[in-house]
């Protein structure tokens, strides 16, 4: 693992890195914020998932999360949105797939499943190597994130439920399978069958089965792509009478930036934190 960079901020670090990935077949590069409360013993940790054209810094920039981290002693980790290099292959004209675009997924089909294994480098790679390097308590993850994040967050938690302990959202994708900005990438990630497709859908695992106790969704109504692409009320009509609860929070004037989402980051790290301990 290399360091590429480290500063101070609240008593914590913020650092990046990068490394090998195995799961990715490239150099992969990642954010962590390590509050002070590490000094002393291992902290719970907040994965967040970034959306389509972003990397590890967009969040880290502009989404003001280190304070209140190191206040209720959270690490976050904030991984790339897809695999980087030379060698990778892309669509440079398309920004809804591709490097930017891994949709947390594992490809099946050419040429994409060399490289885009996002899904597996999420939940087993990446938690490795942090457990490695990091002083984290890993019995207490819980895990959120932005638009194609938000997508992520909630299809790893509904697929792993006894790892997660919390789950949150920022105007996600709730049914990717559907949603006009995503249906382009399933099909050449994942090929023509549909009934691939469902292992990353949330409204399509928790109508196989999946379950997880609850959900935090903002979803502001100045945003461009909620009739199109995000339709929270999708996810509601899926789990009536699951037992699933939901807490969806519909906003006035806000749209799907990052002044969004640093609004209601802290509600968001309070939410976790209560559900880690």
């Amino acid at each position: 693992m290399k360091v590429l960079s480290q500063n101070t901020a609240f008593g914590g670090m913020q650092g990046v890195f990068s490394h090998g990935s195995s799961a990715c077949n490239t150099e992969m590069t990642f954010a962590v914020y390590v509050p002070p409360q590490a000094i002393t013993g291992p902290c719970p940790v907040v994965w967040y998932l970034s959306g389509l054209t972003c990397t590890h810094a967009n969040v880290m920039e502009k989404g003001e999360y280190r304070r209140m981290a190191a206040e209720l002693g959270l690490i976050v980790v904030c991984p790339d949105t897809s695999p980087r290099g030379n060698d990778v292959p892309d669509e440079l004209t398309n920004w809804q797939m591709g490097k930017g675009g891994g949709f947390y997924l594992d490809a099946t089909e050419a040429p994409w499943a060399e490289h885009y294994r996002m899904y597996s480098y999420v939940t087993e790679e990446l938690p490795a190597l942090l457990a490695e390097h990091f002083r984290v308590d890993m019995s207490r993850q819980g895990i959120f994130g932005h638009s194609m994040g938000g997508h992520g967050a909630m299809t790893i938690a509904l697929k792993n439920p006894d790892r997660f302990k919390s789950c949150s959202a920022f105007a996600p994708i709730v049914e990717p399978s559907t949603a006009d900005w995503s249906v382009g990438a399933f099909e050449k990630y994942l090929g023509e069958d549909r009934t691939a497709w469902r292992a990353y859908d949330a409204c399509a695992l928790v109508e196989d089965g999946a379950r997880f106790p609850e959900f935090l969704i903002d979803q502001g109504k100045a945003d461009n792509f909620l009739e199109t692409g995000l339709r929270p009320w999708l996810f509601e009509e899926a789990i009536a009478g699951t037992g699933i609860d939901l807490t969806l929070r519909l906003h006035e004037r806000y749209d799907h930036s990052y002044y969004f989402i640093s609004t209601f980051m802290d509600d968001h790290l309070r939410w976790h934190a209560d559900r880690l301990g």
